[in-house]
This record gives C-alpha cells, structure tokens and sequence, in this order.
C-alpha cells in the first residue's frame, strides 16, 4: 500500500520532468514531424508520393547515396587500421608513453568539426605546413601532398576524427580479458602471431564490431567535413544534399524526402549498435574474473610504442598547433593583426568585420544553452531515476535527438522560419532552441550516472524527519551533483561555442556564430583570420579537455 509520503514523492518527481518533456515535444519532435511531412506534399499542396518517387529515381540521388556509404565505409576501416595497433599495445604492455595516447585519444572528443576542417586545411593544404617542410627538406618546387578538396582528404579527417573511439573501446574491453587463454596458447608451443589470430583477435570481435557500428554511424552523418574538404558537389553526402536542397536549390519536399532516407539509415546503424553494446555487456570481459597485470613491454615493443606515440601526436596534435601558429605568424612574422581585427581595434577585411558580432553572440548563445541544458537535464534525471516505472521510454525520449542529425534538426528550423517570419529575435531563438535540442542528450548522459550513486536512503532519512520531498531534492540531492552539473554545463557550452551543422542549415544571413564566420572565412581563403576565432574554440576545446580529466581524476582518487 503506497503511503501519502510515497504518492507525494511520486508525483514530485514526475512533475520534474515536465519542462524537458515540453522542450523536446515542442522544439524537436513537432518541427521534425513537420520536416518530415513537406516530403509528402506535392506541387499541388495535396498529399503526393510524387516528391519521394522523383528523389529515390534520380540517378544524381542514387550516387550521393552509393557514395554516403561508401565513404563511411572507407572512413571505418580506415580508423580501424590506424586503431587496432594502438589498442593493441595499451592492452598488452606497460609503457612510458602509454597515458600519453590514452590523453591523446580524448582529443578529437572535443573538438569541434569545423576546427578539424579548419586544422586539416591550414596543416595538409598545398600551403599548409607538412608540405611547406617537405618541400624544404627535400628542395621541392611544388607540395608533395596534394589530397584536400578530395576523397583522400574526406577519409583522412574520418580518420583523425574516430580512430580514437575504436582504439579507446577495443583497449578498455581488451584490459578487461583474462589471459590464461593466451597463456594456455604459447604453453602448447603457439606463436604469437597464432595466439593472436586464432584466440585474441576473435575474443576481441564485440568490442570491434560495436565501436565500428559507431564510427560508421558519424562518418555517414558527416556535414562539415564533407562541405568543405570534398570540395563541391562530386563528393556530396545525404547530409550535404539535404543542406544543398533546402537552402540552395529551395526544394523543401526533396531535403524532407532525403532526410526520410538518412534517418531511416542513422535508426537502422543505431539500433545495430544497441545490439552489439548488448552483445558486449554479456560477453565474457564482464563475466571472467580479470588479470589486469601488463607485462613490461620489450625493446621492440618500446619502440613500436615510441613510434605509435610519435604519430598519434604528429595526427592529432599538429593540425590543432597549426592553427594557433597560423593565427599570429604570417609571411611576414609574427603579427596579431587578426586578433586585433576581432576585437574592432584595426579596420577588418573580408567576413573578419562580423567575427566580433559573431564572438559575441557564440558566447551568449553558449551561456544560455549551458543554463537551460543542465536544468532540463538535472530534472529528467532526477524524473528518470526516481519514478517507478517508465525509466527506460523517459531516457529513450531524453535521448531522441540523437537519432536525428543536427542538419534535419537545423531544417527542421529553417522550414518553420521560412514560414513564419518573427525577425531576428525568433532566428535567434530558434538557434538557442535548436542548440539546446542538440546538447540535452549529451547532459542527461553526464547526469544520469552521478545520479544513480547518491543512495536513495539521504532522501528517505531526509523524509522521515520531517522534510518534504522538494526540499530533500534540491538541500541534499542537488549539492551532491554540484560537480556534474559544471561538469555538463561545460560540455553544453562547448557544443554550442563549437556548433554548425543546425546552425548554418536554419540561420540566415542576419545571424552570425563564431563556427559560421570560421566557415565564411575558409571560403574566403582568409585563413589566418580563421586562425584567430579557431584559436577561441580550442581554448574552449580545452577547457572541456581539462574538466574530463578533472573529473576521471576525482573518480579514480
């Protein structure tokens, strides 16, 4: 029998769920239905098939879409080459250099994709610096590399972009694995090279398989990238096609029925990917006991680890140095003649007059979607955890928007704008709005766990002396979450600072953030004062670089 306390406590918590469930039913689930339905009206207005049978015909549609796959293909096994041997050594051995990858491996987490294409540009670009060393090393007349604005350059920032995942997935289960198998092995005279190919590598396939389905998932819902190192239409992925039909072309029903295709595609990859992590929780690194002791790597294995590191942060490193070089050296030598630019304190030239704007806006936009982002977060955490029953359907729904590409969230906007015209007070708000959409996943993550440990037994005593169920939430349960709240409100802030793809798919030309000028300017080929603002957005990058160790640190201490 429920007691009063008990229905009280009920409702409390299902009422805190509320504002986040009016956030994503009014500002995702609604424009997104509404996105969807344009593929159903034919140029009449009337209900017609037409708009998806002329998409799904089209020979130029059918390549984009052989192409979307493919390269995301190419991108996974691409990062897997570069993953797999990583992976291997942080499982296997015990070395100097071994937190040094594992640090590594956490940078493009939090990274921006226009900083990526940006770093790719100014480090890989004909002029860019490893060919500008190449070509004085070796006195070259003309860059030895030439991959950008092609399929090269598209697989290589994949590649930059993911390899991390794998590599961070397969070494964390590998770690997990009892190795008596591998002893057994080479105590029946096997190799290593037997022992790894026959016992190991199979042993590893969930982890494999499960952290592929995830990098194949971004790479196929790639934007940025693909916009600006594809280098035009020839290399147009769904994404890009969607963008281009809704804001070049002005098709609304043809980026509608595309975006048909792609979501089908992403809840397909999704649901595949749910399975495999399923797989991996009941796989034997969950169930075994674990021999967590790594044998000293020998002297090969120090050197095939020295040069793994070497790399790693000459790949990861050296595109993000090369943009903060780039920002104050010129032909010239050292100049901070963007910086000043940004700051109106010399007359700017090109897309740099708006970058202040731009600057300006970026931050009270971030500031704005931190705030509403932890609140919504906190309560449907809260709502998620303490109710009875529902807590598997709630979190899905908190979770939703991640099934959907920020560019369909992003023409979702612009459709309803297209519409209703508020003026530049609704853009920006749809912008905040569409932000928030996208970073409220991303906190109910960070959220939920911390959550789950304050033991239900503080409210229960709280209660029984007296105290209601709201003042027992936010007097004992909300301090104790005091450190993942900054910690997620710095993420929301670092997805908003650095966001694109929704951004550039719903603004107008009104509006202006600091990736959208970033891009203008890349397209400009102003790329020192594109330096400048990327410099802002690494600063950003590091700051959630610094809060996730501090808070693996306060974890493992």
């Amino acid at each position: 029998m429920r007691t009063k306390g008990t229905i009280e406590e009920g409702r409390f918590y299902q009422r805190m769920a509320l504002p986040a469930l009016v956030v994503i039913t009014l500002f995702f689930v609604l424009p997104l239905l509404f996105t969807l339905s344009s593929a159903f009206i034919g140029p009449g207005g009337g209900f017609s098939l037409s708009p998806i049978k002329t998409v799904f015909t089209d020979p130029y549609t059918l390549r984009v879409m052989r192409f979307t796959i493919t390269q995301a293909a190419l991108s996974t096994l691409a990062s897997l080459l570069v993953a797999l041997p990583g992976a291997y050594l942080l499982s296997s051995y015990s070395f100097r250099s071994k937190s040094l990858i594992l640090a590594l491996s956490a940078v493009p987490f939090v990274i921006p994709s226009i900083l990526v294409v940006l770093g790719f540009v100014i480090f890989f670009g004909n002029n860019g610096f490893l060919n500008q060393l190449l070509m004085a090393l070796f006195s070259l007349s003309e860059p030895p590399l030439k991959i950008l604005y092609s399929y090269k350059a598209i697989i290589l920032a994949h590649t930059f972009y993911n390899f991390p995942i794998i590599m961070n997935l397969v070494a964390t289960y590998a770690m997990h694995l009892d190795r008596r198998q591998e002893a057994a092995s080479y105590t029946l005279g096997a190799s290593k090279s037997e022992t790894f190919f026959r016992i190991t590598l199979p042993r590893l396939l969930p982890a494999i398989i499960s952290s592929a389905s995830l990098v194949f998932l971004f790479c196929f819902s790639s934007f940025a990238i693909i916009l600006v190192l594809g280098g035009g239409p020839r290399y147009s992925t769904m994404e890009v096609e969607i963008y281009r039909q809704a804001r070049m072309v002005g098709s609304a029903s043809a980026a509608a029925a595309l975006s048909l295709f792609s979501i089908l595609v992403t809840s397909l990859l999704l649901a595949a990917y749910s399975k495999s992590q399923q797989r991996l929780v009941q796989s034997e690194a969950y169930k075994e006991p674990l021999l967590l002791e790594r044998r000293p790597a020998h002297a090969l294995g120090r050197i095939l680890a020295l040069l793994y590191a070497l790399s790693a942060l000459l790949f990861i490193l050296a595109p993000i140095a090369s943009v903060i070089v780039r920002s104050v050296y010129s032909t010239s030598g050292f100049s901070l003649k963007w910086y000043r630019q940004l700051l109106n304190l010399e007359r700017a030239s090109s897309h740099m007059g708006s970058a202040l704007a731009a600057l300006t806006n970026s931050l009270a936009i971030a500031l704005t979607v931190s705030i509403l982002a932890v609140a919504l977060g906190t309560s449907l955490a809260a709502s998620i955890e303490r109710r009875r029953r529902g807590k598997g359907a709630l979190e899905m729904l908190g979770m939703l928007s991640m099934t959907v590409s920020s560019v369909i969230i992003g023409l979702g906007y612009f459709l309803i704008t297209s519409r209703v015209h508020g003026g530049a007070s609704l853009s920006y708000a749809l912008v905040v709005l569409a932000h928030l959409v996208i970073a409220l996943p991303f906190t109910l993550r960070v959220m939920l766990p911390e959550y789950r440990k304050i033991p239900l037994s503080y409210t229960n005593s709280a209660r029984t002396l007296g105290s209601t169920t709201g003042h027992a939430f936010f007097t004992i349960e909300l301090p104790l979450l005091r450190g993942a709240m900054v910690s997620s409100a710095i993420f929301a802030f670092a997805i908003s600072m650095g966001e694109f793809n929704a951004t550039l798919t719903l603004s107008s030309s009104t509006i202006v953030t600091l990736p959208i000028v970033m891009y203008r300017l890349i397209g400009s080929y102003n790329y020192q004062g594109a330096c400048a603002l990327g410099t802002i957005l690494i600063i950003v990058s590091a700051l959630v670089f610094i809060a996730t160790g501090t808070t693996k640190g306060k974890k493992h201490a």
